[in-house]
Protein backbone atom coordinates (compact mmCIF):
# COMPACT_ATOMS: atom_id res chain seq x y z
CA UNK A 1 0.00 0.00 0.00
CA UNK A 2 3.09 2.29 0.83
CA UNK A 3 4.04 1.75 -3.03
CA UNK A 4 0.95 2.54 -3.98
CA UNK A 5 0.47 5.83 -2.16
CA UNK A 6 4.30 6.67 -3.48
CA UNK A 7 3.02 6.09 -6.88
CA UNK A 8 -0.47 8.38 -6.44
CA UNK A 9 1.42 11.54 -4.38
CA UNK A 10 4.37 11.53 -7.63
CA UNK A 11 2.29 12.34 -9.91
CA UNK A 12 -0.20 16.00 -9.72
CA UNK A 13 -2.28 14.25 -12.22
CA UNK A 14 -3.95 11.79 -9.82
CA UNK A 15 -5.44 15.07 -8.28
CA UNK A 16 -8.18 14.36 -10.15
CA UNK A 17 -9.02 11.51 -8.25
CA UNK A 18 -11.15 13.39 -6.01
CA UNK A 19 -13.89 13.49 -8.83
CA UNK A 20 -14.66 10.12 -8.40
CA UNK A 21 -16.89 10.47 -5.51
CA UNK A 22 -17.63 13.92 -6.92
CA UNK A 23 -19.01 12.46 -10.20
CA UNK A 24 -20.84 9.35 -7.14
CA UNK A 25 -22.58 12.36 -5.26
CA UNK A 26 -23.63 14.43 -8.54
CA UNK A 27 -25.29 10.76 -9.70
CA UNK A 28 -26.47 10.07 -6.17
CA UNK A 29 -28.35 13.51 -5.95
CA UNK A 30 -29.92 13.22 -9.47
CA UNK A 31 -27.66 15.90 -10.53
CA UNK A 32 -27.37 17.56 -14.12
CA UNK A 33 -26.36 15.32 -17.18
CA UNK A 34 -23.72 17.39 -18.10
CA UNK A 35 -22.06 17.02 -14.62
CA UNK A 36 -22.07 14.04 -14.04
CA UNK A 37 -20.39 13.94 -17.70
CA UNK A 38 -18.08 16.21 -17.07
CA UNK A 39 -16.40 14.53 -13.54
CA UNK A 40 -16.87 11.41 -14.88
CA UNK A 41 -14.20 12.35 -17.93
CA UNK A 42 -11.95 14.03 -15.39
CA UNK A 43 -11.91 11.04 -12.97
CA UNK A 44 -11.19 8.77 -15.64
CA UNK A 45 -8.00 10.73 -16.64
CA UNK A 46 -6.00 9.39 -13.30
CA UNK A 47 -7.46 5.77 -13.35
CA UNK A 48 -6.03 5.31 -17.10
CA UNK A 49 -3.17 6.51 -15.86
CA UNK A 50 -3.05 4.30 -13.17
CA UNK A 51 -4.00 1.34 -15.32
CA UNK A 52 -0.64 1.84 -17.19
CA UNK A 53 1.47 2.48 -13.73
CA UNK A 54 0.25 -0.69 -12.74
CA UNK A 55 0.90 -2.86 -16.18
CA UNK A 56 4.54 -1.48 -16.52
CA UNK A 57 5.64 -2.57 -12.58
CA UNK A 58 4.07 -5.60 -14.11
CA UNK A 59 5.69 -5.70 -17.24
CA UNK A 60 9.20 -5.39 -15.11
CA UNK A 61 8.94 -8.54 -13.32
CA UNK A 62 8.28 -10.08 -16.30
CA UNK A 63 11.08 -9.57 -18.34
CA UNK A 64 11.62 -7.32 -21.25
CA UNK A 65 9.34 -9.97 -23.69
CA UNK A 66 6.90 -10.94 -22.00
CA UNK A 67 6.25 -7.62 -20.07
CA UNK A 68 6.55 -6.21 -23.31
CA UNK A 69 3.44 -8.33 -24.33
CA UNK A 70 1.67 -7.69 -21.61
CA UNK A 71 1.90 -3.77 -21.93
CA UNK A 72 1.13 -4.50 -25.84
CA UNK A 73 -1.82 -6.16 -24.85
CA UNK A 74 -3.49 -3.36 -21.88
CA UNK A 75 -1.65 -0.22 -23.71
CA UNK A 76 -4.91 1.26 -24.22
CA UNK A 77 -7.19 -0.62 -21.67
CA UNK A 78 -8.96 2.25 -20.36
CA UNK A 79 -10.10 2.99 -24.33
CA UNK A 80 -11.38 -0.25 -24.84
CA UNK A 81 -13.44 -0.21 -21.88
CA UNK A 82 -14.69 2.92 -22.93
CA UNK A 83 -15.51 2.19 -26.54
CA UNK A 84 -17.05 -1.57 -25.06
CA UNK A 85 -19.28 0.07 -22.85
CA UNK A 86 -20.56 2.08 -25.49
CA UNK A 87 -21.09 -0.92 -28.07
CA UNK A 88 -23.68 -2.52 -25.52
CA UNK A 89 -25.59 1.12 -25.83
CA UNK A 90 -25.52 0.55 -29.47
CA UNK A 91 -23.30 3.93 -29.55
CA UNK A 92 -21.45 2.25 -32.80
CA UNK A 93 -20.73 5.71 -34.19
CA UNK A 94 -19.55 7.33 -31.13
CA UNK A 95 -16.83 4.21 -31.35
CA UNK A 96 -15.81 4.28 -34.85
CA UNK A 97 -15.06 8.03 -33.71
CA UNK A 98 -12.98 7.15 -30.97
CA UNK A 99 -10.78 4.83 -32.68
CA UNK A 100 -10.13 7.36 -35.86
CA UNK A 101 -9.41 10.35 -33.07
CA UNK A 102 -7.28 7.99 -31.31
CA UNK A 103 -4.96 7.63 -34.44
CA UNK A 104 -5.19 11.11 -35.02
CA UNK A 105 -4.47 12.66 -31.80
CA UNK A 106 -1.36 10.54 -31.49
CA UNK A 107 0.00 11.64 -34.62
CA UNK A 108 -1.14 15.21 -34.77
CA UNK A 109 -1.51 15.77 -31.07
CA UNK A 110 0.87 14.23 -29.51
CA UNK A 111 3.61 14.10 -31.40
CA UNK A 112 2.97 17.57 -32.37
CA UNK A 113 3.39 18.79 -28.58
CA UNK A 114 6.50 16.66 -28.60
CA UNK A 115 8.37 18.15 -31.35
CA UNK A 116 7.44 21.39 -30.36
CA UNK A 117 7.94 21.45 -26.82
CA UNK A 118 11.03 19.32 -27.60
CA UNK A 119 12.62 21.19 -30.20
CA UNK A 120 12.05 24.81 -28.43
CA UNK A 121 14.23 23.57 -25.68
CA UNK A 122 16.46 21.47 -27.43
CA UNK A 123 16.74 22.48 -31.12
CA UNK A 124 16.83 19.55 -33.64
CA UNK A 125 16.37 16.08 -32.38
CA UNK A 126 17.06 13.01 -33.79
CA UNK A 127 15.66 9.52 -33.62
CA UNK A 128 15.92 6.06 -35.02
CA UNK A 129 14.90 6.74 -38.87
CA UNK A 130 14.98 2.90 -39.38
CA UNK A 131 12.10 2.58 -36.85
CA UNK A 132 10.37 5.34 -37.87
CA UNK A 133 10.33 3.95 -41.36
CA UNK A 134 9.15 0.30 -40.09
CA UNK A 135 6.49 2.42 -38.68
CA UNK A 136 5.35 3.93 -41.27
CA UNK A 137 4.77 1.37 -43.21
CA UNK A 138 2.68 -0.14 -40.81
CA UNK A 139 0.70 3.02 -40.30
CA UNK A 140 0.10 2.77 -44.27
CA UNK A 141 -1.19 -0.59 -43.90
CA UNK A 142 -3.83 0.02 -41.26
CA UNK A 143 -4.95 2.74 -43.03
CA UNK A 144 -5.51 0.89 -45.89
CA UNK A 145 -7.35 -1.91 -44.13
CA UNK A 146 -9.35 0.58 -42.17
CA UNK A 147 -10.20 2.19 -46.32
CA UNK A 148 -10.82 -0.72 -48.31
CA UNK A 149 -14.05 -2.24 -45.86
CA UNK A 150 -15.99 1.41 -46.70
CA UNK A 151 -15.23 1.36 -50.13
CA UNK A 152 -15.96 -2.15 -51.02
CA UNK A 153 -19.15 -2.07 -49.10
CA UNK A 154 -21.24 0.22 -51.56
CA UNK A 155 -20.98 -2.54 -53.86
CA UNK A 156 -21.28 -5.45 -51.58
CA UNK A 157 -24.53 -4.00 -49.90
CA UNK A 158 -25.89 -2.56 -46.43
CA UNK A 159 -23.90 -1.68 -43.64
CA UNK A 160 -25.25 -4.74 -41.64
CA UNK A 161 -25.21 -6.97 -44.31
CA UNK A 162 -24.15 -10.19 -43.97
CA UNK A 163 -21.88 -9.52 -46.69
CA UNK A 164 -20.26 -6.15 -45.38
CA UNK A 165 -20.03 -7.95 -41.80
CA UNK A 166 -18.42 -10.94 -43.67
CA UNK A 167 -16.22 -8.59 -44.69
CA UNK A 168 -15.21 -6.52 -41.48
CA UNK A 169 -14.94 -9.58 -39.37
CA UNK A 170 -11.98 -11.19 -42.50
CA UNK A 171 -10.21 -7.63 -42.44
CA UNK A 172 -10.40 -7.48 -38.62
CA UNK A 173 -8.92 -10.91 -38.21
CA UNK A 174 -6.01 -10.15 -41.05
CA UNK A 175 -4.88 -6.83 -38.67
CA UNK A 176 -4.94 -8.60 -35.58
CA UNK A 177 -2.39 -11.32 -37.35
CA UNK A 178 -0.40 -8.79 -38.46
CA UNK A 179 -0.47 -7.51 -35.18
CA UNK A 180 0.58 -10.55 -33.37
CA UNK A 181 3.57 -11.18 -36.70
CA UNK A 182 4.58 -7.47 -35.44
CA UNK A 183 5.14 -8.72 -31.97
CA UNK A 184 7.20 -11.73 -32.55
CA UNK A 185 9.04 -10.15 -34.89
CA UNK A 186 9.71 -7.34 -32.55
CA UNK A 187 10.67 -10.30 -29.79
CA UNK A 188 12.86 -11.81 -32.04
CA UNK A 189 14.86 -9.08 -33.19
CA UNK A 190 15.50 -7.63 -29.02
CA UNK A 191 13.27 -4.19 -29.77
CA UNK A 192 10.04 -3.33 -28.66
CA UNK A 193 7.28 -5.47 -29.25
CA UNK A 194 4.41 -3.31 -31.22
CA UNK A 195 2.25 -1.77 -29.70
CA UNK A 196 4.56 -1.42 -26.39
CA UNK A 197 5.19 2.21 -25.35
CA UNK A 198 8.40 2.05 -23.20
CA UNK A 199 7.62 4.49 -20.45
CA UNK A 200 10.52 5.90 -18.26
CA UNK A 201 7.83 5.41 -15.49
CA UNK A 202 10.28 3.72 -13.23
CA UNK A 203 11.54 7.41 -12.40
CA UNK A 204 8.38 8.35 -10.46
CA UNK A 205 8.94 5.25 -8.20
CA UNK A 206 6.77 2.25 -8.98
CA UNK A 207 9.66 0.03 -10.12
CA UNK A 208 9.57 -0.39 -6.09
CA UNK A 209 5.88 -1.60 -6.46
CA UNK A 210 5.35 -5.29 -5.27
CA UNK A 211 3.49 -7.69 -7.31
CA UNK A 212 0.53 -7.94 -5.48
CA UNK A 213 0.31 -4.08 -5.12
CA UNK A 214 0.41 -3.81 -8.89
CA UNK A 215 -2.12 -6.44 -9.68
CA UNK A 216 -4.51 -4.67 -6.66
CA UNK A 217 -3.66 -1.73 -8.43
CA UNK A 218 -4.59 -2.88 -11.86
CA UNK A 219 -7.54 -4.51 -10.85
CA UNK A 220 -9.39 -1.19 -8.36
CA UNK A 221 -8.12 0.95 -11.35
CA UNK A 222 -9.57 -1.08 -14.26
CA UNK A 223 -13.02 -1.62 -11.73
CA UNK A 224 -13.21 2.26 -11.15
CA UNK A 225 -12.91 2.61 -15.20
CA UNK A 226 -15.66 0.32 -15.94
CA UNK A 227 -17.79 1.74 -13.35
CA UNK A 228 -17.25 5.44 -14.72
CA UNK A 229 -17.23 4.38 -18.29
CA UNK A 230 -20.51 3.30 -17.41
CA UNK A 231 -22.03 6.54 -15.71
CA UNK A 232 -20.12 8.35 -18.81
CA UNK A 233 -21.87 6.47 -21.50
CA UNK A 234 -24.94 7.06 -20.22
CA UNK A 235 -25.18 10.90 -20.22
CA UNK A 236 -23.73 11.04 -23.99
CA UNK A 237 -27.01 11.02 -25.32
CA UNK A 238 -28.32 13.70 -23.08
CA UNK A 239 -25.35 15.86 -23.31
CA UNK A 240 -25.06 16.38 -27.21
CA UNK A 241 -28.80 16.85 -27.11
CA UNK A 242 -27.99 19.30 -24.24
CA UNK A 243 -25.19 21.55 -25.85
CA UNK A 244 -25.68 20.31 -29.09
CA UNK A 245 -22.82 18.80 -29.67
CA UNK A 246 -22.36 15.91 -32.32
CA UNK A 247 -21.72 12.25 -31.06
CA UNK A 248 -18.88 12.05 -33.39
CA UNK A 249 -17.37 14.97 -31.83
CA UNK A 250 -16.84 13.64 -28.78
CA UNK A 251 -16.05 10.47 -30.00
CA UNK A 252 -13.33 11.78 -32.12
CA UNK A 253 -11.54 14.27 -29.78
CA UNK A 254 -12.70 13.47 -26.43
CA UNK A 255 -12.97 10.05 -25.81
CA UNK A 256 -9.59 9.65 -26.91
CA UNK A 257 -7.92 12.74 -24.93
CA UNK A 258 -9.64 11.55 -21.55
CA UNK A 259 -8.14 7.83 -22.52
CA UNK A 260 -4.71 8.59 -23.48
CA UNK A 261 -3.82 11.96 -21.42
CA UNK A 262 -1.33 10.53 -19.11
CA UNK A 263 0.43 8.39 -21.91
CA UNK A 264 0.41 11.65 -23.77
CA UNK A 265 2.09 13.51 -21.15
CA UNK A 266 4.55 10.82 -20.87
CA UNK A 267 5.44 11.47 -24.11
CA UNK A 268 6.10 15.27 -24.02
CA UNK A 269 8.06 14.92 -21.04
CA UNK A 270 10.54 12.65 -22.38
CA UNK A 271 10.63 14.49 -25.42
CA UNK A 272 11.77 17.98 -23.37
CA UNK A 273 14.47 15.39 -22.09
CA UNK A 274 15.46 15.06 -25.94
CA UNK A 275 15.12 11.48 -25.79
CA UNK A 276 13.08 12.00 -29.24
CA UNK A 277 13.50 8.03 -30.06
CA UNK A 278 11.36 7.51 -26.92
CA UNK A 279 8.79 10.29 -27.60
CA UNK A 280 7.72 9.07 -31.30
CA UNK A 281 7.77 5.44 -30.09
CA UNK A 282 5.03 6.28 -27.83
CA UNK A 283 3.20 8.10 -29.78
CA UNK A 284 3.17 6.16 -33.15
CA UNK A 285 2.88 2.13 -31.06
CA UNK A 286 0.28 3.62 -29.26
CA UNK A 287 -1.65 4.91 -32.56
CA UNK A 288 -0.37 1.45 -34.21
CA UNK A 289 -2.20 -0.87 -31.41
CA UNK A 290 -5.49 0.98 -31.79
CA UNK A 291 -5.63 0.34 -35.72
CA UNK A 292 -4.08 -3.35 -35.55
CA UNK A 293 -5.36 -4.78 -32.50
CA UNK A 294 -7.95 -2.94 -30.43
CA UNK A 295 -10.13 -1.81 -33.42
CA UNK A 296 -10.20 -5.02 -35.12
CA UNK A 297 -10.72 -6.87 -31.59
CA UNK A 298 -13.48 -4.57 -31.48
CA UNK A 299 -15.25 -5.72 -34.46
CA UNK A 300 -14.81 -9.15 -33.04
CA UNK A 301 -16.12 -8.54 -29.94
CA UNK A 302 -19.44 -6.87 -30.62
CA UNK A 303 -20.53 -9.74 -32.80
CA UNK A 304 -20.61 -11.65 -29.24
CA UNK A 305 -22.71 -8.14 -27.44
CA UNK A 306 -25.35 -8.09 -30.15
CA UNK A 307 -24.57 -4.80 -32.05
CA UNK A 308 -21.98 -5.71 -34.55
CA UNK A 309 -19.51 -3.10 -35.14
CA UNK A 310 -18.16 -2.63 -38.82
CA UNK A 311 -15.15 -1.17 -39.87
CA UNK A 312 -17.38 1.35 -42.15
CA UNK A 313 -16.17 4.60 -41.77
CA UNK A 314 -17.71 8.18 -43.12
CA UNK A 315 -15.41 10.21 -45.61
CA UNK A 316 -14.59 12.98 -42.95
CA UNK A 317 -13.17 10.05 -41.08
CA UNK A 318 -11.31 8.83 -43.68
CA UNK A 319 -9.79 11.47 -44.67
CA UNK A 320 -8.57 12.75 -41.35
CA UNK A 321 -6.95 9.31 -40.77
CA UNK A 322 -5.52 9.83 -44.67
CA UNK A 323 -4.06 13.05 -43.93
CA UNK A 324 -2.74 12.65 -40.47
CA UNK A 325 -0.78 9.05 -41.65
CA UNK A 326 0.73 10.99 -44.66
CA UNK A 327 2.09 13.69 -42.77
CA UNK A 328 3.26 12.33 -39.84
CA UNK A 329 5.16 9.64 -42.05
CA UNK A 330 6.81 12.93 -44.25
CA UNK A 331 7.80 14.45 -41.04
CA UNK A 332 9.31 11.70 -39.67
CA UNK A 333 10.91 9.87 -42.58
CA UNK A 334 14.30 11.85 -42.53
CA UNK A 335 14.90 10.93 -38.36
CA UNK A 336 14.67 14.86 -37.40
CA UNK A 337 12.56 16.77 -36.06
CA UNK A 338 11.90 20.45 -34.64
CA UNK A 339 9.63 22.73 -33.50
CA UNK A 340 8.35 23.85 -36.63
CA UNK A 341 7.07 20.23 -37.48
CA UNK A 342 5.40 20.08 -34.26
CA UNK A 343 3.82 23.28 -34.86
CA UNK A 344 3.06 22.04 -38.38
CA UNK A 345 1.51 18.95 -36.53
CA UNK A 346 -0.71 20.83 -34.15
CA UNK A 347 -2.19 23.15 -36.74
CA UNK A 348 -3.47 20.21 -39.01
CA UNK A 349 -4.57 18.79 -35.61
CA UNK A 350 -6.67 22.38 -35.01
CA UNK A 351 -8.09 22.84 -38.13
CA UNK A 352 -9.54 19.17 -38.05
CA UNK A 353 -10.70 19.67 -34.47
CA UNK A 354 -12.15 22.95 -35.83
CA UNK A 355 -14.08 20.95 -38.67
CA UNK A 356 -15.64 18.20 -36.52
CA UNK A 357 -16.82 20.89 -33.75
CA UNK A 358 -18.96 22.49 -36.44
CA UNK A 359 -20.47 19.07 -37.64
CA UNK A 360 -24.35 19.08 -37.31
CA UNK A 361 -25.96 17.04 -34.19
Amino acid sequence: MKTIHKTLKNNPLYVLLAFIPAALATQLVGGPSLLIFIFSCLALIPLAGLIGQATEALAGYLGPKLGGLLNATLGNAAELIITLVAIREGLLDLVKASITGSIIGNLLLVMGFSMLLGGVKNGVQKFDQKQASNHSILLTISVLALVVPTIFSKSIGPEHSIGVESLSLGVAGVMILLYALGILYSIKHQSSPLGYSPHPVGKSGHQAMSVKGAIALLAVSTAGVVWLSELLVGEVEQVVAGLGLSEFFLGIILIPVIGNVAEHLVAVQVARRNQMDLSVEIAVSSSLQIALFVAPLLVFISLFMGNPLTLIFNSFELIALGASILIAVLVSLDGESNWLEGAALLTVYLIFGLAFFLLPA
